[in-house]
């Protein structure tokens, strides 16, 4: 179904999707009491399973219901969310394993070659959104699965493209916002913001300060200050901690390093501030998020 007009109005925030200098594209497994990401978009693809939970899943001018072993490919800034109902407190009502990957991530003409045609198709029919039902997920959701839990990089890449194939030759597809073609977001509001997302990236271990930020845009701090909060609705600060945040999160599910290793590798200078940023965002401190996850994943 279409969403409403006022829902419609509702203007989807940017999101950073955090990457390391030693892997090209990203891959998360979220294990949560609910997914409560705000509505957003971001110039990645993504491919999301949903490995446990059910509710409603905003997709563009789409919104409908959704539950546990359905796949959906979603092609650059196409906003989207998922609102779990219901939800049971103090419980994993949500679980999720997410790969991102921008649309060069392998270079400018890797997907033009004849070998890849199908997959070349089924990412431009990602621009409206798919879904893959889950009764013909097995294998995608064991690849998927693999997918993050390896912490070979040159396996994950192999089992992505096998992954991208299979999906092409998959006729149960079905496109969500079918409404409209404009779910390509014009970068236009990005052209500033993508060089310090860059900075971020290279430097979120680092002190990164607002100073050189601005100078990395190209602007004043108070007129940088200022855009960056538009665009992406996050102060600068903000967007380093989410990085940090997000890196540590990956370490504690795929390393056994201690949690103070994990904490100045991300870039935090105190193990309190660390744990208390983590609890804020996911609601348990960084060793209960490891355990919680590795008991659930154990489940599946």
């Amino acid at each position: 179904m279409l969403i409403s007009e006022k829902t419609r109005k509702i203007k989807p925030s940017f999101e950073a999707v955090p990457l390391n200098g030693s892997q090209s594209f990203q891959v998360r497994g979220f294990v949560l009491e609910a997914f409560d990401a705000q509505y957003h978009f971001h110039p990645e693809y993504e491919l999301t399973l949903i490995e446990k939970g059910e509710g409603k899943r905003f997709v563009g001018n789409h919104l409908d219901l959704f539950f546990e072993g359905e796949l959906v490919l979603l092609g650059p800034n196409l906003p989207h969310c998922w609102r779990n109902d219901p939800v049971i407190k103090g419980s994993v009502n949500a679980i999720s394993v997410v790969v991102q990957f921008m649309p060069d991530f392998l270079g400018d003409q890797f997907f033009s070659k004849p070998e890849l045609g199908r997959i070349r198709q089924l990412l431009e029919n990602s621009h409206t959104g798919l879904i893959f039902p889950a009764e013909g997920n097995a294998s995608a959701r064991q690849k998927m699965i693999v997918l993050n839990e390896t912490e070979d990089y040159f396996e994950r890449l192999v089992l992505l493209l096998a992954l991208l194939q299979e999906l092409s030759f998959r006729e149960d597809s079905m496109p969500l916002d079918t409404s409209s073609r404009n779910s390509r977001r014009p970068n236009a509001e990005q052209a500033r913001v993508t060089p310090v997302l860059s900075y971020i990236i290279d430097h979120f271990r680092e002190e990164c300060t607002l100073q050189q930020a601005a100078k990395v845009a190209n602007m004043t701090t108070n007129a940088f200050c200022k855009y960056f909060k538009k665009t992406t609705r996050k102060t600068f600060m903000e967007m380093v901690i989410d990085y940090r945040l997000n890196y540590a999160m990956a370490q504690l599910v795929h390393t056994d390093k201690p949690v103070s290793h994990i904490c100045f590798e991300s870039g935090f200078n105190d193990i309190t501030h660390f744990s208390r940023m983590f609890k804020t965002k996911l609601k348990s401190t960084p060793l209960q998020y490891r355990q919680q996850f590795r008991k659930e994943m154990q489940l599946l």
